[in-house]
């Protein structure tokens, strides 16, 4: 039963690593996309910062189920206990210090609350958004 765990714990790993890939991928064409509509070098940055940012709090997210499961399932000792502590609070802080880069407010003043995942999608909807509206070339 342990190695179907670290097989799962391994899986969500690869899964986190992928989504930063991905998303990186994303956020580059993103950005292309709107440089090619000849958006301001601002609002392209903007689109690609918001991307890579999205992607990586989805990736830590991944990474943090990760790291719960490998630890729940392992001999349950202090030490291991102490790590996953650690290993969660510096994803934690990390995730927060993007989201506030991201979205320029804490996230606890925030109406409503947003994953990685939102913000990524999101910037695929504004970009769908623009090439839909013609613009004068």
């Amino acid at each position: 039963m342990d190695d179907v765990f670290s097989a799962v714990a391994m899986g969500f790993e690869i899964l986190g690593a992928l989504a930063m890939v991905v998303g990186t991928l994303v956020a580059i064409v993103l950005g292309l996309r709107a440089a090619q509509r000849r958006v301001p070098g601002e609002q392209v940055f903007g689109v690609v910062r918001r991307t890579l940012g999205g992607a990586i709090l989805l990736g830590l997210e991944v990474l943090v189920a990760a790291d719960l499961v490998r630890t729940i399932t392992s001999k349950p000792s202090m030490e291991d206990a102490l790590i996953l502590g650690i290993i969660v609070l510096i994803r934690t802080v990390l995730s927060i210090s993007i989201q506030i880069e991201i979205e320029g407010t804490l996230p606890w003043r925030r109406a409503l609350l947003s994953s990685g995942a939102g913000v990524v999608a999101a910037e695929v909807r504004r970009d769908r958004a623009a090439e839909a509206t013609p613009t004068d070339k």
